[in-house]
């Protein structure tokens, strides 16, 4: 099939037609029926002006020459008239034998339309004997003899001028409804398939954005939703090409800029040794901007890194992961800070260690560097699934960084971070399955919550959930 024949106007074009059409042929087929039906009236009308001849004479009777003129001029074998005083009859002798009769009197919608599709259908000469009620005497009948081939012509020739008129009111209505359609609706829908196909070729060009429309349809709608989504999807693009731009460029510098730091931390190193107060002031604080700075590398190439991180499950004990933390916090001599283990013994989870451990240990680290003296970890119940609590008393997220929160470089909520961090973790827990969210961010502190599915973790009493709550601001 050609393409231009499988397109949605020609098919609206054709639907239309056909529709036309078929409301035409409806209409059709009782209009023939009225036509029969009138003609026949008017068949019986001219027999009864020529029946009323009879009168004019004594008798009640004309010559055979004249009888015959009659009935010619009326085109009937007959014609009979009853009425309550006498009964007029008008033949030219030798009527022919009755194929069909009709009382037009008692003939209904069903009726009328059936006798005129076998008139219709009809191929021989058929003699008809005709019945109706006088038009100037109720109580006068008028019955005709007459053939029924004269009256089948009229028929179809009637039929074929309705056909014809069907034809064109069909094809103009189809051509105005096909116009309106094609304006209103096909082609603002071909313009929204051009410009998907042309995004989808090439979505870094603004130039295939559809522009909004002012129309308040469903039309209008899919236009500005179109356009919107087409913006968002290329700052999206914007976005992630700067990413991977930025990882390109780190990859390429990465390992000139650790050489640099190890020679920096030999360095440093030997300046430790030194007796000098000042050197010995100054040197803990460079060798901890130098860690930074590896660290900093470190998180950068991690998270541009393609796909997932690698998962090495096992089922492990959540209380020994937790204790080891708060270990780590207390050597690094964090501000003082505390980490609070409320995760119940009997906690076990199926998940890689290494990577929770990660996430747990960044959690635990930005609600330090944050201010917070106290970060409580717990575990509460749900249906299907562990939720992890990592709660502290710190000062809450600022609107920015809760706004921003898991977007790299831009939700960090500490001067000089890059919000990596967050968006390591978030990354880690789903390829876990789970999901990491924001529970709560006020005054009185900020808690996450990290969910992992593990239909056979074993989880706290509701007593243990009770005593699990972070202690008061200090």
């Amino acid at each position: 099939m050609p393409s231009f024949l499988r397109g949605l106007s020609v098919r609206l074009l054709v639907l239309t037609v056909t529709f036309v059409m078929v409301s035409e042929v409806l209409i059709l087929v009782p209009s023939v029926a009225r036509f029969r039906f009138n003609y026949l009236q008017e068949r019986t009308a001219d027999a009864e002006l020529a029946i009323l001849a009879l009168e004019a004479t004594p008798d009640n009777m004309v010559s055979e020459p004249l009888a015959r003129e009659l009935l010619a001029r009326v085109g009937a074998y007959g014609i009979v008239l009853h009425n309550p005083q006498k009964t007029l009859m008008l033949d030219a002798g030798g009527a022919p034998r009755i194929d069909a009769t009709y009382d037009l009197s008692d003939a209904g919608f069903l009726q009328l339309v059936s006798d005129a599709l076998i008139a219709l259908t009809e191929t021989q000469n058929r003699i008809l004997r005709v019945l109706d009620v006088s038009a100037r005497d109720p109580q006068v009948t008028v019955e005709v003899i007459t053939d029924d081939t004269p009256m089948r012509r009229a028929m179809r020739v009637y039929a074929g001028h309705i056909l014809e008129l069907s034809v064109v009111i069909s094809l103009i209505t189809a051509a105005l409804l096909y116009l309106a359609l094609q304006w209103l609706l096909v082609a603002p829908l071909r313009r929204l398939t051009q410009s998907m196909v042309s995004f989808r070729a090439n979505p870094e060009d603004e130039s295939h954005t559809i522009p909004p429309s002012r129309r308040t349809d469903e039309i209008g709608v899919a236009q500005r939703e179109l356009a919107s989504m087409q913006e968002t999807v290329r700052q999206a693009l914007r976005h992630n090409a700067r990413l991977a731009a930025l990882g390109t460029a780190v990859n390429k510098i990465n390992h000139d800029l650790r050489n640099i730091l190890s020679t920096a931390r030999l360095m440093s190193d030997s300046l430790a040794d030194s007796e000098a107060p000042e050197v010995k002031r100054v040197t803990p604080r460079l060798l901890a901007a130098i860690d930074r700075a590896v660290a900093l590398c470190t998180r950068t190439l991690s998270y541009t890194r393609e796909g997932a991180p690698p998962l090495k499950r096992a089922r492990f004990a959540l209380v020994g992961l937790v204790e080891e933390v708060a270990g780590l916090v207390e050597a690094k001599g964090e501000d003082g800070a505390r980490l609070l283990n409320k995760v119940a013994p009997t906690v076990m989870i199926d998940a890689d260690r290494e990577q929770i451990f990660r996430v747990m240990l960044n959690l635990v680290r930005n609600a330090i560097e944050a201010g917070a003296r106290h970060v409580t970890v717990s575990v509460q119940n749900d249906i299907d699934a562990l939720v992890i609590v990592v709660a502290d008393d710190g000062p809450g997220l600022p609107p920015k960084a809760r706004d921003n929160l898991f977007r790299p470089f831009a939700g960090s909520a500490r001067p000089g971070g890059t919000g990596l961090g967050l968006a390591i973790a978030r990354e880690i827990m789903r390829a876990h399955g789970g999901e990491i969210g924001l529970c709560d961010s006020s005054a009185a502190g900020t808690a996450f919550c990290l969910r992992l599915p593990d239909a056979g973790a074993a989880v706290p009493r509701a007593e243990e959930r009770e005593a699990a709550r972070p202690p008061a601001a200090s």
